[in-house]
């Protein structure tokens, strides 16, 4: 069924609600790899059916059994009636509670509970991918059981090899976004193509860049020949040394979290580095936006599905996954969020949810643009320490 395009107040606030704060909420710190919900999304908790709670603690209840699922997952991260749709196909009633509000604050709060082989409160969870891949590490994640997925045959064929879990053996994509760039048409004057693009003389004090060392240097390596899928500190270095050069010469206005909106809308910047789902709301308000992936390529983002080793119901949540990964199920859920599906030859199902989602390619992009991205490696605690470090000394932050 299309989308209701008619005014909705409610919603209106709820969406600026997401696109204001959900990136800022999460960080893009050490562990943070995931994205923002910033379309129109229904918030489960307000479901007519109950099927949702959100209580903010860790964790959420303490018994479960076959017949009950705990989820942990992030807020605005799901579409009304799922879980209800859930219970009803497979009879397991779902706990589903939105207080994964942090992946640094999310180890901190349970790593002492998983060393010991604790039970944490949930059966499944939502991590982004580089806290997978630390869970990995730990030995702290259920191996999956393929048999009770069948549906992993959907997932597209870059999201097999993801860095985190070559092979899919723990985790399974959940969402994924872009880092790209944005620009303002009328303001630029011209098509914008390429980082190189970011330094032209005519744009010196109007371009942002991120803040955060993935997202502001994932590009800049890859339109340097580097690859943060095998990230050096060498390649590291020669990016913030550009960046550095740039913002040294007065050509970068300021570096952002997700704060970079109303400038990009207003005028004041007119060249970003932005997250995908962003310019799908920002258009609404300046149709003179564009959305590009540069030439170079650009880094993908992407939240994943986990089992923690001290499930009580591993069967139940792999036949969770199974749901959302059933086609039809999946596309409510991007038609809710809107974040990029990461099931292969989604257009047919969504075009049932929403004829115009199905051909946006800021939520459903070409294969072409998918063939674009690149996702980082996991990274050490040195690695982590040193890059970071290495870009802080050029943003300041």
């Amino acid at each position: 069924m299309a989308r209701n395009t008619e005014p909705n107040p409610a919603l209106a606030q709820r969406i600026e609600a997401q696109r204001r704060s959900r990136r800022q909420f999460i960080g893009r710190g050490a562990l943070v790899a995931g994205g923002l919900v910033f379309a129109p999304s229904v918030l489960a908790a307000c479901s007519s059916d109950g099927e949702t709670s959100t209580d903010t603690s860790t964790g959420g209840t303490t018994g479960t059994s076959s017949d009950s699922l705990r989820i942990s997952n992030w807020p605005l991260y799901i579409s009304d009636g799922f879980n209800t749709a859930f219970q009803a196909a497979t009879g397991i009633s779902v706990d589903y509670q939105e207080n994964f509000q942090d992946n640094e604050s999310w180890f901190a709060a349970n790593k002492d509970a998983l060393n010991a082989d604790q039970d944490i409160g949930a059966d499944l969870i939502v991590p982004t991918d580089s806290l997978s891949a630390r869970l990995i590490a730990l030995g702290w994640l259920a191996e999956l059981n393929p048999d009770n997925i069948p549906n992993m045959a959907n997932i597209r064929p870059d999201l097999k090899l993801l860095p985190a879990d070559p092979g899919n053996k723990h985790v399974l994509p959940y969402m994924a976004g872009i880092v790209g760039i944005a620009y303002n048409k009328a303001e630029t004057g011209r098509e914008i193509t390429s980082v190189d693009d970011l330094w032209d003389p005519a744009f010196t004090g109007r371009v942002s860049l991120f803040s955060d060392m993935r997202d502001g240097l994932g590009m800049i390596m890859l339109s340097q020949g580097n690859d943060p899928a095998e990230p050096t500190e060498e390649a590291v270095r020669q990016a913030a040394d550009l960046v550095a050069s740039e913002n040294a010469n007065g050509q970068i206005r300021k570096f952002t979290g997700n704060d970079y909106q109303d400038d990009l809308t207003s005028g004041n910047i007119i060249v970003a580095q932005v997250y995908s789902g962003d310019v799908a709301q920002l258009q609404e308000e300046n149709p003179d936006l564009e959305f590009v992936v540069p030439t170079g390529g650009a880094t993908q983002f992407v939240d994943t599905m986990a089992i923690p080793y001290t499930t009580k119901n591993q069967a139940g949540a792999e036949a969770w996954m199974n749901f959302v990964y059933d086609k039809a199920n999946y596309a409510k859920l991007i038609a809710s969020v809107q974040y990029i599906p990461v099931l292969a030859d989604m257009t047919e199902a969504l075009a049932v949810e929403d004829p115009e989602l199905a051909y946006n390619p800021l939520v459903n992009p070409p294969q072409a643009t998918i063939d674009l991205l690149t996702s980082w490696a996991p990274l050490t605690d040195e690695q982590e320490q040193t890059f970071a470090s290495i870009y802080t000394d050029v943003t300041g932050g």
